[in-house]
């Protein structure tokens, strides 16, 4: 059985820091791409961050400098930590992973809010 549960989401102020986090089960998690997506209404689902097994991490422009993603393979998790955040990351955040055997299995969690507003 796979799961992957995030946690960690709330509402912030602008400037604001949160930890998201992603427990991970049913898989082969440390060599499986582990990647953070997020959702805000009414627009496409947008990549914010992944890590490959190597734990190289690639962010979009948006959050570059601001966001740290990473994976605690011994914890089967992923987190990404949020900083300096802004209104416009404001959304909901997924937590994906790429699991690497006959083809690529895809499973994705179901979602924490974020919300950054005064």
């Amino acid at each position: 059985q796979v799961q992957l549960v995030e946690s960690g989401g709330g509402l912030v102020q602008p400037g604001g820091s949160l930890r998201l986090s992603c427990a991970a089960s049913g898989f082969t998690f440390a060599s499986s791409i582990m990647s953070w997506h997020r959702q805000a209404p009414g627009k496409e689902r947008e990549l914010v961050a992944n890590i490959n097994s190597a734990t190289i991490p690639k962010y979009a422009d948006s959050v570059k400098g601001r966001f740290t993603i990473s994976r605690d393979n011994a914890k089967n998790a992923v987190y990404l930590q949020m900083n300096d955040l802004k209104p416009e990351d404001t959304a909901i955040y997924f937590c994906k992973g790429d699991e690497y055997g006959m083809g690529i299995h895809t499973f994705w969690g179901q979602g924490t809010q974020v919300t950054v507003s005064s």
